[in-house]
């Protein structure tokens, strides 16, 4: 029942998600192309320049939880439910992102973004493994 739950709302999930890293929260387009590649050194300097908890809550937490579902993928695609190839296939989505939001300036590409989204994948991996197997019945197709 969870799966069929799962196969129904991924999809909008993830228009979803593209519409927010796009055009969500107010984001307008940049002058300029940004492009932030040394990993942790700009989610630091982010709570380090924010005022805000809220924010940094909001932004980093949220760049982890909001890609937890895509550690379930491998319910919609059985190649996906090996760890390594979701990884794979999710960091080379996920790059192609984040280059159109440096091309488009509609965002920036943040090499932290990559890592704390993959790392949500892989909670969400870890979360769908538990549920297989404390609760087989309940996640059955």
């Amino acid at each position: 029942m969870l799966k069929k739950f799962y196969k129904f709302i991924i999809l909008p999930y993830t228009i979803f998600l593209l519409y927010l890293m796009f055009f969500g929260m107010g984001r307008l387009q940049y002058e300029d192309n940004i492009v932030r590649i040394k990993p942790v050194f700009s989610t630091i300097w982010f709570i380090h320049e924010t005022i805000s908890w809220f924010d940094i809550i909001k932004i980093v937490l949220g760049n982890v939880v909001m890609f937890i579902p895509f550690g379930f993928l491998g319910w919609v695609f059985p190649k996906l439910k090996n760890l390594k190839t979701l990884i794979i296939t999710f960091v080379s989505a996920i790059v192609i992102i984040e280059a159109l939001q440096y091309f488009s300036r509609l965002g920036v590409f943040d090499v932290d973004d990559i890592l704390l989204n993959t790392f949500g994948v892989f909670l969400g991996w870890q979360i769908k493994r538990i549920l297989e197997i404390k609760f087989s019945k309940f996640v059955v197709e």
